[in-house]
């Protein structure tokens, strides 16, 4: 996977991961470790199980996110990349979208790669 366009891979990943969280958060847990880690705002939440729980308990039923840039550079780690998100999401029955950044760190793993690092903010005022 070393040998993969980061933007080709950026791409798959961000559509994969997103149709996964709009649809069902709980199907996220195989892109995570339990040594990966994800920042929620302030909050840090290390490994799968905790991850998962945290994305699951989220205070809405419905979420669609528009994505407006992906930006991938690689990472330190052979194949690894930091893959950078922007874009908008409605949740629930809202009309006004939430603008959101999130960074992802992909480390490759056999064919695939699995998410070490997760940071999302919202972008507000």
């Amino acid at each position: 996977m070393a040998s993969m366009d980061p933007a080709v891979v950026a791409k798959q990943f961000t559509e994969y991961y997103y149709l996964t969280f709009d649809t069902d958060r709980s199907q996220l847990a195989p892109l995570y470790r339990t040594t990966s880690m994800l920042t929620f705002e302030k909050d840090q939440i290390l490994g799968v199980d905790a991850i998962v729980g945290k994305l699951t308990s989220l205070p809405f039923s419905k979420v669609r996110h528009n994505v407006s840039t992906i930006d991938a550079q690689p990472s330190i780690s052979p194949g690894a990349l930091i893959v950078s998100v922007t874009g908008y999401l409605l949740v629930d029955e809202e009309s006004n979208p939430l603008s959101f950044s999130q960074v992802f760190q992909l480390v490759p793993e056999g064919s695939t790669y699995y998410v070490f690092n997760d940071m999302f903010r919202l972008n507000v005022g």
